[in-house]
């Protein structure tokens, strides 16, 4: 095939770019910027754009098909000729399913968890030689790209992103997969720019439920009280497996996983990710991994970058950094180290980043969200806020939200850095919570400031 990336820079479509030119197609692209680590990527396949911008006479009547990035305008003068030449213009999650239509399509919903337990069941693949195409929002430790397409492979895993998937395609991505097996972790109000009101949000996952082939199945979390409502309610003829935490101890800093044998240490902690491993549990099952083999491969799996990452540690600290910026994320991931560390002094940074977490009306669902932390710290950038053309945040606003008299907050990456390399980490656990990186932090200069 000849496919043309529109928009090749981004994490999800250099991925796929990179995996169709392992697969063996004649893939070219386009951007206005790319960044590493896209950047240095694409280049060593010689797939990085040669001049950044948008070239019309790069779209010709010999493509197969276009693939359109949601960083793209609707007025991108490639899409225009796309469109004017008649060419097969795909969405990201368009072309997935495209490609994957002949396969058992296993797709990961809901707010929370998606790429965890998405990298936990391919990780007890891999562990096992079980050869499965995938697409996950994570760099996995021994897995080369993101996004792996084969002609012979079964299986197919899907991370299912609520998110839109393309600037002439409003709908969510997990609703173009088609799923054929399913699991729904959680489901907690986010992306307020798309979904302005929580009925709207979870609508979304009623919409997921019924695109699941007849027959299908639906793993989902029963400890979720809106999932739990939204899977009995559905009409959908499939069945229906819930799952929730299982027994687990934390002993020593060390989390020992129930199993049939006895206690067995595990690397990943914290409640939500122990509820996550039951998930990804069974749905291994269907997949055909029993228990046994599950608990033997598990036990290896250190988690997927930037979720609860550890980034250094010393005999008496411990930092780590973590994707988490909605509201439940956050709570849940503040309360898993606490958890870890009891012993320990918590301080949690969270950056405020994302349109939904910068939204004024938004802000007051973050209220106890760093209540287990023993010193709370929130970063915002005002420049920020203004790029996304929302209304100007004040630090009473924020203080208002979290309901938290001593919260320290930062609008100056130096004020935080200073903040930050200015502590000190005598028997405590650092947690830095954010999409971005505060205003320029280098996360691997932490190491240097722990005792």
């Amino acid at each position: 095939m000849r496919v043309h990336f529109i928009a090749i820079g981004g994490s999800a479509m250099h991925n796929l770019a990179l995996a169709l030119h392992e697969k063996g197609d004649h893939v070219t692209g386009s951007d206005d910027e790319v960044f590493d680590p896209s950047k240095s990527r694409l280049a060593a396949k010689g797939l990085l754009p040669q001049e950044f911008g948008w070239f019309p006479e790069k779209i010709t009547s010999e493509l197969d098909a276009v693939i359109l990035g949601m960083h793209a305008k609707k007025d991108n003068p490639e899409l225009l000729k796309a469109e004017e030449l008649g060419l097969k213009i795909y969405s990201y999650p368009e072309f997935l399913f495209e490609q994957s239509k002949h396969k058992t399509r296993v797709v990961i919903g809901g707010s929370h968890g998606k790429t965890t337990i998405t990298s936990m069941i391919l990780h007890v693949m891999h562990y096992h030689n079980k050869e499965v195409d995938y697409m996950v929002g994570a760099q996995l430790e021994g897995f080369d790209t993101m996004v792996h397409l084969t002609e012979e492979n079964d299986f197919i895993v899907l991370e299912g992103d609520e998110y839109l998937s393309s600037p002439i395609d409003r709908r969510p991505k997990f609703h173009l997969y088609q799923p054929n097996i399913a699991l729904l972790s959680g489901i907690a109000w986010d992306h307020i720019n798309v979904f302005p009101t929580y009925e709207n949000y979870v609508e979304q996952f009623e919409i997921f439920l019924k695109q699941i082939t007849n027959g299908g199945a639906i793993i989902y979390n029963e400890e979720d009280a809106e999932v739990k409502k939204v899977v009995e309610a559905t009409e959908n003829p499939i069945k229906k497996y819930p799952y929730q935490t299982p027994e687990y101890m934390v002993e020593d800093g060390e989390t020992l996983l129930e199993t049939p044998e006895g206690p067995m240490p595990i690397e990943v902690f914290g409640k939500h990710n122990l509820n996550n491993l039951e998930g990804a549990r069974w749905i291994c099952q269907l997949m055909g991994v029993d228990a046994d083999g599950f608990y033997e491969a598990i036990a290896t799996f250190k988690g997927a970058s930037k979720r609860l990452e550890k980034i250094a540690e010393t005999k008496t600290a411990v930092a780590f950094k973590d994707y988490a910026h909605s509201p439940s994320k956050v709570k849940a991931t503040t309360q898993a180290v606490k958890n870890q560390y009891p012993d320990k002094k918590l301080v949690a940074c969270l950056e405020l980043h994302t349109y939904s977490s910068l939204n004024p009306e938004f802000l007051s669902e973050y209220k106890g969200s760093l209540d287990a932390a023993d010193a709370a710290v929130v970063f915002y950038s005002p420049h920020a806020v203004m790029i996304k053309q929302l209304e100007e945040i004040k630090a009473e606003q924020i203080e208002e939200a979290f309901q938290r008299e001593d919260l320290m907050i930062f609008t100056n990456p130096a004020d935080f850095k200073t903040f930050l390399y200015s502590e000190d980490y005598e028997n405590t656990a650092l947690l830095l919570m954010s999409s971005g990186n505060y205003g320029g932090l280098d996360f691997d200069a932490i190491k240097g400031y722990l005792k």
